[in-house]
């Protein structure tokens, strides 16, 4: 990207993929990962974090991937818009076996309960977090529920982390899923950024990113985006992206107003600001 250069980055500080390098410790993000990891250690059979588009879920899915003690082995299944079976396939591709393509659905389960066990004896704690869960059909989510019910005295042989969408909660709200949701032992919700933690978060992406000047946004710059995003950081993401853009193209290492508002309104889904704030430098 042509801005790398012009302000001395190592990388994308505003890129939309969930980078952990660009993770922010702010409290909606922290405290949702320190509820996973001591419900995870704890042994709890299935956990929740539900947030809205964009807010953060796959990006806090990784961290959580890479923050996993040694001891617990984890599946990651990124599309779960599959159907039992298919499900089943991922789930035992996740956990290593090998199995000719023509074993039935009945040898598939007994081998992923098998493998649940060995790992088990082997003093690994298996979990497997979904991404994008409100998609998962009702049979899937049934079928997944099954294998939760896999345990020791002691323990569940398999544990399940779900990120999804609020349309998540009102799936698993139907009478027929009511097994599953009685199982969820805890829930996190993911909420925006507040007005204080929108101009942090700005500065540290741009730090992570490895940018060393004074910092490219002012404090009105940041206000105006947190008011145009909502705090939702996939939308701050992308005003400070084009933002930077503009920047670049002025040869300037300052976001002036004109140039975050210009931003704004060529952001789809991002709230329009107050006239006031147009045409300002």
């Amino acid at each position: 990207m042509m801005y790398l250069e012009h302000f001395r980055l190592t990388e994308m500080p505003y890129s939309l993929t969930p980078n952990t390098t660009l993770y922010c410790s702010l409290p909606p993000h922290e405290e949702a990962l320190e509820t996973l990891l001591m419900a995870l250690q704890s042994g709890e059979g299935v956990l929740k974090v539900v947030g809205e588009v964009g807010t953060g879920k796959t990006l806090l899915c990784r961290k959580l991937l890479n923050e996993l003690p040694e001891h617990i082995q984890p599946a990651y299944i990124p599309n779960p818009y599959l159907q039992p079976d298919e499900l089943r396939w991922a789930l035992a591709h996740e956990l290593g076996l090998q199995l000719d393509s023509d074993t039935n659905q009945l040898q598939l389960t007994q081998a992923i309960q098998q493998r649940l066990v060995e790992l088990h004896d082997q003093g690994k704690q298996v979990v497997l977090l979904l991404d994008e869960a409100q998609a998962i059909p009702a049979e899937g989510l049934e079928a997944l529920r099954l294998f939760t019910n896999l345990e020791t005295e002691r323990r569940k042989l398999l544990q399940l982390v779900l990120f999804g969408q609020p349309e998540l909660d009102q799936r698993l709200a139907d009478k027929s899923l009511r097994q599953l949701r009685q199982r969820i032992s805890f829930s996190c919700q993911l909420r925006p950024l507040h007005r204080h933690e929108t101009g942090p978060y700005i500065h540290h992406r741009m730090l992570a990113a490895g940018y060393r000047g004074a910092p490219v946004f002012g404090s009105l710059a940041a206000r105006m985006i947190y008011r145009a995003s909502r705090g939702i950081p996939r939308l701050v993401n992308l005003i400070c992206h084009k933002t930077l853009l503009l920047c670049y193209g002025k040869g300037s290492h300052q976001a002036s107003v004109a140039m975050v508002w210009q931003a704004i309104r060529d952001t789809e889904d991002a709230s329009l600001l107050l006239p006031r704030y147009g045409g300002q430098s």
